[in-house]
């Protein structure tokens, strides 16, 4: 499929994981693609299998709105126009609230709220000129509570209705705004419970389709999202959780 021929797309948080597959999915689909991330070796090691004539890397800190703005000034300075923006720069922290540092809330809230906000402040304007749109990643997490995860849950709970309230007041404007919200996927976010089997088997055992996401099945999503195959569709929170939500939280009982 080449549906971005021309259009160009940031993605933030682009050194690995979801952001470096999405990165990816947008170039081999023929868009222009801006890397944005804090991990320089990580965006190059992404960028090293991309066309270079179709690919600039971005070293950003996302909870910095000068540097998010100064992100998508040199995004249209390099290539013209700016057509999609991928807010997906993300951080995780657990923990009960009783027993986390100030730092650790101050932090989360920052990038995985502030960079979405940040993002769509400066790229708003470019979007309603090219009638764009934004993909912004959240979770699961954002829909429901979490164990432990007070903290992380109420900032994707933030970027969940964030994302509903932007696709209302830019709908008018030709913007759409929607947002995927996978499941556990298999990233470096999730540490060592890649390699915990027991834990795995929970997590296998809870979603239907009976495994984990893998970054390709949200990339694809957002790619999606970002098409003009979905261009009646905004103000979405897309669950990628392989069935997880669809269940009322009960146990099978059969």
């Amino acid at each position: 499929m080449e549906r971005f021929n021309d259009r160009v797309v940031i993605v933030t948080g682009a050194a690995a994981g979801i952001g470096a597959a999405t990165a990816r999915r947008f170039c081999d689909e023929g868009a222009a693609v801006v890397l944005a991330d804090r991990d320089a070796d990580g965006l190059r090691r992404t960028a090293d299998d991309l066309p270079d004539e179709r690919t600039m890397t971005y070293v950003v800190d996302v909870s910095d709105y000068d540097q998010v703005a100064a992100l998508v000034a040199e995004t249209v300075e390099a290539f013209g126009r700016l057509d999609v923006l991928v807010n997906n720069a993300g951080v995780v922290t657990g923990g009960l609230i009783t027993e986390s540092e100030l730092a650790d809330f101050e932090r989360v809230m920052a990038v995985n709220v502030g960079g979405v906000f940040h993002g769509c402040r400066a790229a708003l304007p470019e979007l309603i000129r090219t009638k764009g749109c934004v993909v912004n990643t959240a979770s699961v997490s954002g829909l429901g509570g979490d164990w432990g995860q007070s903290i992380y849950n109420a900032s994707k709970a933030a970027v969940v209705n964030l994302t509903r309230c932007l696709a209302l007041d830019h709908g008018r404007d030709g913007v759409r705004v929607n947002t995927v919200c996978p499941t556990i996927t298999m990233t470096a976010m999730i540490g060592s419970m890649a390699d915990d089997e027991e834990r795995m088997s929970r997590v296998r055992d809870r979603i239907p389709l009976g495994r984990p996401g893998e970054v390709d099945d949200v990339a694809a999503a957002i790619a999606f999202l970002a098409s003009d195959d979905a261009a009646f569709i905004t103000g979405v929170n897309l669950p990628v959780d392989g069935g997880l939500t669809a269940s009322n939280g009960q146990p099978d009982m059969g």
